[in-house]
């Protein structure tokens, strides 16, 4: 339903539903721009309409979140991690080790990202090459 709802506008994508025994639906979007809230609401009213024609949830027993992942989400989607191309993430790998860097770059098979580590004469810059299937999770982090 939500993939034929974003189908008349391709730079919105769908990122995760999760549904929980309660019957609580979230939907979480994104765009190639990012996504308003306003485009949230407006898909959350389509949905809720379709979801309720459907009768999927007997007695129409359901509740509807439609939003973006937000900054605390990982990094899910090949599509979001060349949006967020030039900034700040944490990546965490599998066997439990972290690095922060700028995401640089972005393949079918994984990701680049430049480290700086120590200040002025001191500075190092290091470039990590991190395939996919090594990755337990990227966040984006914010910057001040």
């Amino acid at each position: 339903m939500v993939e034929n709802l974003l189908a008349d506008d391709p730079q919105y994508f769908l990122v995760e539903v999760k549904i929980r025994p309660t019957n609580n639906i979230k939907v979480y979007l994104d765009g190639d721009n990012g996504i308003s809230i306003e485009r949230c609401i407006t898909y959350n009213r389509q949905l809720y309409k379709l979801i309720e024609s459907s009768g999927i949830f007997p007695a129409d027993d359901f509740s509807l979140e439609v939003s973006s992942p937000g900054l605390d989400e990982p990094l899910k989607l090949l599509r979001q991690y060349h949006k967020n191309t030039g900034r700040k993430v944490e990546v965490l790998m599998k066997d439990g080790v972290k690095t922060e860097g700028v995401l640089k770059q972005v393949t079918d098979s994984g990701i680049i990202v430049e480290e700086t580590r120590g200040k002025n004469k001191k500075k190092e810059i290091i470039e990590h090459d991190f395939p996919f299937d090594s990755i337990k999770s990227t966040k984006i982090q914010i910057v001040f």
